[in-house]
């Protein structure tokens, strides 16, 4: 079972606890991906990327036989440019050594991963991190199944192993966690107005605003 407390200020993400991996956001998964809109998962990935990297949280990219199935997406290299992804013949990331010596070398416990498929390369991984003593959570709209049925049953297999199902503005939420940290805060607001859809559209209506009764003088 996944470890840590469920309820209270404890079991909030931070950004000095967590860790994240992302898994496998390659051409020839998103090819079958059926259970979400891909731009969606494409969009939300990225937006992921670029929290954690606002946020100063370490992320591990891998890939599985990039060869055969593409390169890792171009929107999150470009977030870690210094990062090569870690090339994996392993279906279950967590069977691969490189992968797992990379999260237990920054001494984190708060495990995040997102990934494609659900079912397969983020709920095995999740599943046996958990049992190893690894708070998991997985971030359920920076992933995708091959169908709507293939996701949420791995949601739900995943939950009944103490796992928690998070989306990717939660996560950002919790790390920023109070408007006023002024020093994360232009980040957090670069993010939402290029990934958070609407919530940017009506923060960037918003800023305009502000400017205008600034012009004014009000």
């Amino acid at each position: 079972m996944s470890t840590g407390n469920k309820a209270g200020l404890d079991a909030l993400l931070t950004p000095e606890e967590s860790v994240l991996v992302l898994i496998d956001h390659q051409p020839f998964q998103f090819a079958n991906l059926n259970s979400h809109e891909p731009t969606m998962i494409v969009n939300n990935v990225i937006g992921l990327a670029k929290a954690a990297r606002a946020y100063d949280v370490p992320t591990i990219l891998t890939t599985v036989l990039e060869e055969r199935g593409g390169l890792l997406l171009q929107g999150v290299q470009d977030v870690f440019p210094e990062q090569q992804p870690i090339n994996r013949t392993l279906i279950n990331t967590w069977e691969d050594e490189l992968v797992v010596d990379a999260v237990k070398a920054t001494g984190r416990k708060k495990l995040i991963i997102a990934g494609l498929w659900t079912e397969i390369c983020v709920a095995m991984p999740a599943i046996q991190a958990a049992g190893e003593g690894f708070d998991v959570h997985v971030v359920t709209d920076a992933s995708g199944g091959i169908s709507q049925e293939a996701h949420d049953m791995a949601v739900r297999r995943m939950v009944q192993a103490g796992i928690t199902p998070i989306t990717w503005l939660a996560v950002l939420a919790e790390w920023q966690r109070d408007w006023a940290r002024e020093k994360t805060l232009p980040g957090a607001t670069r993010i939402m107005l290029e990934h958070a859809g609407a919530t940017g559209v009506a923060f960037a209506w918003e800023t305009q605003l502000l400017a205008g009764q600034s012009r004014t003088g009000a």
